[in-house]
């Protein structure tokens, strides 16, 4: 049996394997290394901010995801399968590190995250 979600450590695991699956995918690894070209080591610790707020409330992250997602959208039109790709690598990650409540409550929120984010930069 898998262990919960349950602090920090976990986070770092959490985003740390994730990432290393979104720099080596197909369909979203260039946005990453190529059109942002992600600094991970300054953008590691504000994803663990992110992932420990949305998780765990800790109050720790008060940056606007949507602003850097917006630009990336004006320079490479990101599209549904962008999401979608995004969101399944998440979900892919969490279940292979993690079960527990928490663990279904950051696939639940990084859906609701993705979905949102689509409605905003996909839509007129």
């Amino acid at each position: 049996m898998k262990k919960d979600l349950e602090n920090r450590k976990d986070i770092e695991l959490l985003v740390r394997s994730f990432y290393d699956k979104v720099k080596s995918d197909d369909t979203i690894g260039y946005i990453f290394n190529d059109i942002a070209k992600v600094n991970w080591e300054k953008h590691f610790p504000v994803m663990f901010d992110f992932w420990e707020n949305v998780l765990f409330y800790t109050g720790g992250y008060d940056g606007n995801p949507m602003t850097i997602h917006q630009h990336i959208n004006r320079v490479v039109p990101l599209t549904r399968s962008h999401f979608t790709r995004w969101n399944e690598l998440f979900t892919q990650t969490v279940d292979e590190l993690f079960e527990g409540t928490n663990a279904m409550l950051a696939k639940q929120r990084a859906l609701s995250i993705a979905t949102v984010m689509q409605v905003k930069i996909l839509s007129p």
